[in-house]
């Protein structure tokens, strides 16, 4: 089996937040869209937190993303894959964070959707790269495949990428 290949970042260099999935599935890689798979909520909870409706056209809701202050990727830069499960994930290769995050000095929290984006963070990224400090948070995957948490369930938790967007960047001095 061929490996796989996950997509550039969407991001501006003043993004405030860095939302980190894993590896685009099938669905996604075939439409070269992050999250395309129309059951995943993805879109619809950005919908409702910043307006990044799943309706409006893909480079449109990626507008409102930069404009809201979010980066948007993934952890992996490549892996084999049979299906869309991130349990068949294997021979995982990471993304360039160092290089990332010196182009965008702002972002001071990462949220990963699931726990898979997580893992594989802490697993091939953290204590690996150069990277300043970064508060990190996991929040539910919003892939159908995690069904068993309610949509209302799963947004009540998105809602801490709000405060990651209202908290001050820079501590106060002390």
């Amino acid at each position: 089996m061929s490996p796989v290949h996950s997509f550039e970042p969407v991001s501006d260099p003043d993004a405030r937040i860095l939302i980190l999935g894993s590896m685009p599935g099938r669905r996604s890689l075939e439409r070269n869209q992050y999250y395309a798979h129309p059951s995943n909520a993805f879109w619809k909870i950005m919908g409702e937190l910043v307006g990044a409706h799943p309706e409006m056209p893909y480079q449109e809701r990626l507008a409102v993303l930069r404009t809201a202050g979010i980066a948007l990727w993934d952890v992996l830069d490549s892996c084999v894959r049979e299906t869309s499960m991130d349990s068949d994930i294997r021979r995982e290769s990471a993304n360039d964070f160092s290089s990332f995050f010196a182009r965008h000095p702002h972002i001071t929290q990462v949220f990963f959707n699931g726990s898979k984006a997580e893992q594989c963070f802490r697993k091939f990224v953290l204590d690996k790269q150069s990277m300043p400090p970064l508060k990190l948070h996991r929040l539910p995957s919003t892939s159908p495949a995690h069904a068993g948490l309610r949509y209302a369930d799963k947004l009540k938790a998105w809602r801490a990428v709000m405060s990651g967007l209202t908290e001050d960047p820079k501590p106060a001095a002390a």
